[in-house]
């Protein structure tokens, strides 16, 4: 009914997804997304009636992991849901000798936590970002499209979502470069897509 509400519900209860709509009387769904992302990475699925990709982009970059436009069906959102709570919740469990190792200089992703961690810094990844992490520390150096990224989270990607990848590279780039401006990891190739490490 309101984001007052819904930070007081997330705040005493266990949440295993949001659904989210940005339009609330009087918090709105940006600053819900922003209070939420600074204490936990529960998946969040934003609702909009507005247009654009502007409000999907921002929306992205303070941390949702997918976006749903108005009017929907209510199958899109239920297929929506599924497939958050997949991406988040059920990983393939490997066994213990099969698995493989995603690490990276001092990168190191753990499947077992699904934190990435760098040195002696333990990061808490959204579903979508263990997902890109996953992607890139499989093939260091390699470069990927935007599509590529997407497709490792997204069962249908379409090209209209790929400028989305941009808002989730930004936002690991804050949590794991020194200065984002001038990333030292996670490296962008022009008009190619991102790579993991430089040359």
């Amino acid at each position: 009914e309101s984001g007052k509400s819904a930070l007081y519900m997330f705040r005493n209860n266990k949440i295993d997804l949001i659904v989210l709509d940005i339009m609330l009387p009087d918090l709105d769904g940006f600053e819900i997304t922003r209070q939420i992302r600074s204490q936990s990475p529960v998946p969040i699925l934003m609702l909009t009636a507005r247009s654009g990709e502007g409000d999907r982009v921002l929306g992205l970059e303070i941390g949702a992991d997918d976006y749903l436009a108005k009017p929907f069906s209510l199958k899109e959102l239920v297929a929506r849901v599924r497939a958050l709570i997949r991406r988040t919740y059920n990983f393939p469990q490997e066994k213990e000798t099969d698995k493989e190792e995603y690490k990276f200089k001092e990168l190191f992703l753990d499947t077992v936590s699904l934190r990435l961690v760098l040195g002696e810094e333990k990061y808490n990844l959204t579903a979508t970002q263990y997902q890109i992490m996953k992607k890139f520390l499989s093939q260091p150096g390699r470069v990927f499209t935007r599509m590529d990224l997407l497709r490792s989270f997204q069962e249908d990607p379409y090209e209209g979502y790929e400028r989305t990848i941009d808002a989730h590279i930004k936002n690991l780039r804050k949590l794991i470069e020194k200065d984002p401006v001038h990333p030292e990891w996670i490296i962008t190739v022009w008009g190619q897509g991102y790579k993991l490490g430089d040359d």
